[in-house]
């Protein structure tokens, strides 16, 4: 039986601000990837980008996993050059989503201001005029982030679909004939009571016109 519903591998890469800590971003980006084990099968990239030079490796790591739609975890604040350099090179689509803070207790320590860094990561969408999905409300924990990823689920599986949607038509163009009648793509003949034109040969369209003395329709 033919299967014309395409097939869906999700990654997610986690980014990180160079003046953050990188191991807040790939901890939080593990607590995801786990959380959203019970929904289905996420590629979790080992690569975590803090700069332009991490996106390269990223992108051949999603490539080798056969990855078709794009998670971008910002697990603190984020580079918003390197985010969105990764969502404007990889060929399928993309999402963002971001962590929120755990409890007051770890701001020392544990801040990641990833609010403020999708706000950067939007503007800059704009200026690079990239499209990405951005759920509602797009920071949360780890539980919620997982639930963001499976309502993304069907809108990356139809944008795949429609970008290799074959369309294939039957029939031929239509353009103006005598007096201002329609003909078809191939020659016609009269037809055996007059006044009408039927296409002949291939039966791709089948007009006529009722004419009058001086050649009105």
């Amino acid at each position: 039986m033919m299967t014309n519903i395409p097939e869906l591998k999700l990654g997610l890469v986690s980014v990180s601000r160079d003046c953050f800590p990188m191991a807040l971003s790939v901890g939080r980006r593990d607590a995801l990837a786990a959380a959203y084990a019970k929904y289905g099968v996420l590629h979790n990239c080992p690569v975590c980008i803090e700069s332009e030079t991490d996106v390269a490796p990223a992108l051949a790591d999603l490539k080798a996993a056969g990855v078709n739609a794009l998670v971008i975890f910002l697990g603190n604040f984020g580079p918003e050059t390197a985010e969105t350099t990764l969502a404007k090179q990889f060929d399928g689509p993309v999402m963002f989503c971001a962590a929120a803070e755990e409890s007051g207790d770890s701001l020392l320590d544990g801040r990641g201001d990833a609010y403020c860094g999708v706000l950067n990561c939007s503007y800059n969408l704009g200026m690079r005029h990239l499209k990405a999905y951005l759920p509602e409300y797009p920071v949360g924990t780890a539980q919620e982030c997982a639930d963001m990823i499976r309502e993304f689920v069907p809108i990356a599986r139809a944008i795949i679909g429609v970008k290799n949607l074959k369309i294939i038509t039957f029939g031929g163009e239509l353009r103006a004939g005598p007096a201002g009648g329609l003909q078809g793509p191939c020659r016609g003949q009269a037809h055996p009571r007059g006044g009408g034109r039927h296409a002949e040969g291939d039966g791709r369209a089948h007009l006529s016109r009722s004419a009058g003395a001086d050649g009105s329709v």
